[in-house]
């Protein structure tokens, strides 16, 4: 129900939904930068980089950090909902460039061994995603991004 007493159906509920709109927001962004750093990187527009993790800026991270802030402006900063999400923003953050940069790193190295291995054999094999995780300067980069985001929708 809206502040009138109508009810809302599903999708104007979530369309008005404005920490989910600054989280998505924050997070749509990011992904297009992906497609922006990787044309500066390689001299060609991939726009497959639109739709795949790692990379930078971190969307992971921008929609997070978003997410919290966006949670602190709308619920207050010394809300438990927005200690939740900080935990959660943490954690996320941590696993994009630990874990998950991790198994980048052993992709890149077993994609390596076969390649030294098998180039002479008719071996089929498929190459693994070696872009999976976020460097800090990635994850700090979707950090900047996300909290920005939030703090210009949250102010307006």
């Amino acid at each position: 129900m809206n502040e009138r007493g109508h009810r809302l159906n599903f999708f104007q509920a979530v369309w008005s939904n404005k920490v989910l709109a600054v989280s998505l927001t924050a997070w749509l962004i990011a992904q297009a930068l992906k497609v922006v750093t990787s044309f500066w990187a390689h001299g060609r527009v991939d726009l497959r980089r639109f739709v795949e993790s790692g990379g930078m800026p971190s969307s992971h991270t921008a929609l997070v950090t978003s997410l919290s802030v966006i949670v602190g402006y709308e619920v207050g900063f010394d809300s438990a909902l927005f200690g939740v999400t900080v935990a959660f923003a943490l954690i996320v953050m941590y696993d994009a460039a630990g874990v998950r940069r991790a198994a980048g790193k052993q992709a890149e190295i077993l994609n390596q061994l076969i390649t030294e291995i098998y180039v002479e054999h008719e071996f089929k094999h498929e190459r693994l995603r070696e872009l999976i995780g976020h460097t800090p300067v990635e994850v700090l980069a979707g950090a900047i991004i996300g909290v920005g985001i939030a703090i210009f929708f949250a102010t307006r």
